[in-house]
């Protein structure tokens, strides 16, 4: 049995998140000492690395609830798990083709500027204030 202090290091989850995860379902109630203090067992550290795991990939608080609910149920096709990580992996590569036009707007204007010039003919100034010169569609 792991304190909650004990538990946030196994796990390198912070207190507070811990606490949240418990207010909302996402880990069990923990059992409580006499003095109130919470304890914490295998059980608890499994579905906490479960959830830091699944959050770290970057799945919203609902999509965890419904991989621990599908987690839960025995013997049934994964189709549901598999269409949320397709989902996820959409979301991330189309966050990635974003940060790909970022990054050539930024090289853009990083080249298109001469470091000598004065303020008011500075490319980096003049491209960010005028649209007909921001043609990025970011």
């Amino acid at each position: 049995m792991l304190s909650i202090g004990e538990l946030s290091k196994q796990v390198q989850v912070k207190i507070p998140t811990i606490r949240y995860y418990e207010s909302i379902g996402l880990i069990d109630q923990p059992q409580r000492t006499g003095g109130n203090q919470r304890r914490y067992d295998a059980t608890a550290v499994e579905r906490l690395n479960f959830v830091r795991h699944a959050r770290a990939l970057g799945f919203s608080i609902d999509e965890v609830i419904a991989l621990i609910r599908l987690q839960g149920i025995a013997d049934t096709a994964c189709d549901e798990a598999n269409e949320i990580a397709v989902a996820q992996l959409e979301r991330v590569r189309a966050k990635m083709r974003r940060l790909e036009r970022l990054e050539c707007e930024l090289k853009r204007l990083a080249t298109g500027c001469n470091p000598s010039c004065r303020t008011q003919e500075c490319f980096v100034l003049a491209a960010l204030a005028d649209q007909e010169i921001n043609n990025s569609g970011i």
